[in-house]
């Protein structure tokens, strides 16, 4: 199941706040591409009634069909990459089986919700 930690749920609300997003929910999405490494993105969107609906710490989350394989065993959360860069990562349980230390792939799509973007963790190869 996909899960936020309080950090991301934070930072989700205070970016929802301050661009007038409170009544959409978070659209979470990730995808394969051709050389295999997983994409993923998020932004304020409208569900649709074929969205996986989620309430995860106050957040409203929705997810695609396609993505919520993908998603299965992901955390989102809110991290100090650097000192005083902040970033969103995803965290896929399922991408670190046959890795000792997993390189950074993908990132946000739409970039909507946070000043810093976000950044995720996954397999490149």
């Amino acid at each position: 199941m996909f899960t936020l930690t309080t950090s991301a749920a934070q930072q989700i609300q205070q970016a929802a706040a301050s661009s007038g997003a409170q009544e959409m929910a978070l659209r979470i999405a990730a995808k394969i591409d051709p050389d295999g490494s997983k994409q993923y993105g998020m932004g304020f969107d409208d569900p649709t009634e074929e969205d996986m609906k989620l309430d995860l710490k106050g957040v409203a989350v929705v997810i695609a069909g396609e993505s919520q394989v993908l998603l299965a065993d992901t955390v989102l959360d809110y991290v100090e990459l650097n000192p005083g860069e902040f970033n969103f990562i995803f965290i896929n349980a399922r991408d670190f089986q046959d890795e000792v230390e997993p390189a950074p792939s993908g990132g946000c799509g739409s970039g909507a919700c946070a000043t810093g973007g976000c950044a995720s963790k996954g397999r490149t190869h």
